[in-house]
């Protein structure tokens, strides 16, 4: 299996889509599903009658996952999506942005 490039926690732009042009933090990656859950980005709603557990029923808006190809990692230089390689610097494999060459992590 290959190295993950998109994480919980990193911050994403959505390549396409209806959200195509926002950004937000990645709170779930489903690597099998290849699908990430971005917060604030593919919000669905459901439509919930009220029953003994949640008297007042109501509209709950979730967000729901996208697939990973959708999302590029957001280079920390200008915050513009980017693709990412794996390099290894003192011994230790971290991610660049291709874009700008910035080191992601580590």
């Amino acid at each position: 299996m290959a190295a993950a490039k998109i994480k919980k926690g990193d911050s994403v732009v959505v390549r396409s889509g209806k959200d195509k042009g926002r950004t937000g933090t990645v709170v779930q990656v489903m690597p099998k599903d290849g699908k990430v859950v971005v917060e604030g980005i593919n919000v669905m709603t459901r439509h919930r009658k009220p029953s003994q557990t949640n008297p007042q029923g109501g509209i709950d808006r979730l967000p729901a996952p996208m697939a990973i190809s959708k999302v590029g990692l957001a280079d920390p230089k200008d915050g513009k999506a980017t693709r990412v390689r794996f390099e290894t610097k003192d011994g230790k494999k971290v991610r660049v942005a291709v874009k700008s060459g910035e080191t992601i992590d580590g």
